[in-house]
């Protein structure tokens, strides 16, 4: 494991904090691995430059005014930099007042400003326009599980992994939103979820660890046991250590929760949606 590890750039650490805060218990990991964190790259920088110039030049009309401005939202996004990609959101909807996508966005900035009234809003617009647009139900669904309405989210989560139940993502999100709305089904769907649609994605190891397949150190070694990138080890690890945090909500163990959400931001996948609700999470936990 210390050769991938030095292949990869990760580091792995032993760390105590994560055990002694839940000593009563023997679901923490004892090794933490760490990736590089993830740095903004020449593309990006690029491309704001590019979008830029495009956006002063003068040369384009409304309607392609407002696809720039959208581009030069997700660039903003993916590098974290998220009230210039809010602005640049907003413009593009003033200019092409049917932007299915940008509503979506909006919508999201919303939630993570818990603005749930403007965020429900912002998806209704989306889905009164593209009614098959699945990510707004998704993320509906959320902004509606953070307004304490889980009822209603998992009416919108249903429908979102009704569309791939073989895609895990979707999976694990019904499950989540279905144990908040205390449902006795949540737990069953699950396993049958697995038993029926697991394939080679990665993510089926985060539903195998809520059925109690997997440990949460077995999610963490899963990590690094697939040769990868340091990308890609970022953004698994940006996504286990969530949904790691996650059940230690469930177990109510929110000190080991909070230290799961520090470590899944550590590795600047800004553009997740696990980075964006890790920071919402302690946002909460702050106000608390």
């Amino acid at each position: 494991m210390l050769k991938k590890a030095l292949r990869t750039g990760c580091m792995l650490v032993t760390v105590a904090y994560l055990s002694a805060c839940a000593s009563t218990s023997n679901q923490a990991p004892q090794t933490v691995v760490l990736a590089q964190p993830l740095q903004v790259n020449y593309q990006s920088e690029v491309a704001l430059a590019r979008l830029g110039q495009m956006l002063n030049s003068g040369e384009y009309n409304q309607q392609q005014m407002a696809q720039l401005y959208y581009e030069r939202g997700i660039v903003f996004d993916r590098v974290g930099l998220r009230a210039l990609a809010r602005f640049d959101f907003n413009r593009a909807i003033q200019m092409k007042p049917d932007f299915v996508e940008a509503y979506n966005f909006l919508g999201i900035y919303f939630v993570l400003a818990e603005e749930f009234d403007s965020a429900f809003e912002a998806f209704d617009s989306a889905l009164e326009l593209a009614p098959d647009y699945s990510f707004a139900y998704f993320y509906r669904g959320i902004a509606l599980s953070y307004a304490n309405k889980p009822e209603l989210a998992v009416i919108d989560v249903d429908k979102y992994a009704a569309e791939a139940p073989n895609d895990p993502y979707r999976v694990i999100w019904r499950y989540l939103i279905q144990t908040e709305a205390n449902s006795a089904e949540a737990q069953s769907q699950l396993q049958a979820a697995i038993a029926s649609y697991q394939n080679e994605d990665w993510a089926w190891n985060i539903a195998r660890l809520y059925v109690g397949e997997l440990s949460p150190q077995d999610l963490i070694n899963s990590t690094m046991d697939q040769p990868s990138d340091n990308q890609t080890l970022a953004e698994q690890l940006c996504e286990a250590y969530f949904y790691l945090a996650k059940l230690a909500q469930q177990n109510g163990e929110h000190q080991r929760a909070r230290s799961y959400f520090k470590l899944s931001l550590a590795n600047n996948v800004y553009d997740f949606v696990e980075h964006r609700l890790a920071l919402l999470e302690l946002k909460r936990y702050e106000d608390q």
